[in-house]
């Protein structure tokens, strides 16, 4: 059974994860949907705009992987955990994705990845910590918010940019299945307060990243 891990060991975790650089070990199980596609011509607008986007997401990423991560390391049920391990490695192909996508728009990850990554490792063992529902719960309330995030950027890319979009969508398609699959697994539904607060971090990640 799971739970072993107390919120010390998930706090001397996070940091020394952080510190390493978290996306420095991410490897993609899966080939990139942008694979095989011609590089759209772009000029320094797009590109720069097409950059900043996938920044974002590639923080995005960050701190899915490690809220995944914190979350499993705290889990009291085998099935929870083996679920969020599965969804962590999906993350990992989306974070490999963004990053091969960063380094083809020549623009480098944002400086404040580490920062939410401790974060978001702290957020996921914390829920774990509060039970297997909870932790469940912010699983679908993540993925929803996910999801309407990158239906945003979608819209907002620039529109010769086909292989940035391609990830985009498979992203998307892979973060629905994440909050069907927490919900089937008895989720604890969060309020919309809750939601709204999540949604307001978020803003906070996608304004600051965009930049720095």
């Amino acid at each position: 059974m799971g739970g072993q891990m107390t919120f010390l060991d998930a706090c001397l975790t996070a940091m020394g994860r952080s510190l390493r650089g978290p996306s420095n070990n991410a490897q993609a199980h899966r080939p990139s949907p942008a694979t095989g596609q011609p590089e759209p011509q772009l000029d320094d607008r797009e590109r720069r705009h097409a950059a900043a986007l996938m920044r974002v997401n590639h923080c995005g990423e960050i701190c899915a992987q490690a809220l995944y991560e914190g979350q499993a390391a705290t889990a009291r049920e085998d099935t929870v955990r083996d679920s969020l391990t599965a969804a962590a490695q999906e993350e990992a192909d989306h974070l490999a994705w963004c990053r091969e996508r960063l380094t083809e728009l020549d623009e480098q990850p944002s400086k404040l990845d580490p920062a939410f990554y401790h974060a978001s490792y702290l957020l996921g063992a914390a829920a774990g910590l509060l039970g297997d529902r909870i932790s469940l719960g912010l699983v679908a309330a993540t993925e929803d918010e996910v999801r309407r995030h990158l239906e945003r950027h979608l819209e907002a890319l620039p529109l010769a940019d086909t292989k940035s979009r391609a990830i985009l969508l498979e992203m998307r398609n892979d973060e629905m299945q994440h909050e069907r699959n927490a919900e089937r697994a008895g989720a604890l539904l969060y309020p919309k307060l809750v939601k709204r607060a999540m949604r307001l971090a978020s803003k906070t990640m996608t304004a600051t990243t965009y930049r720095i």
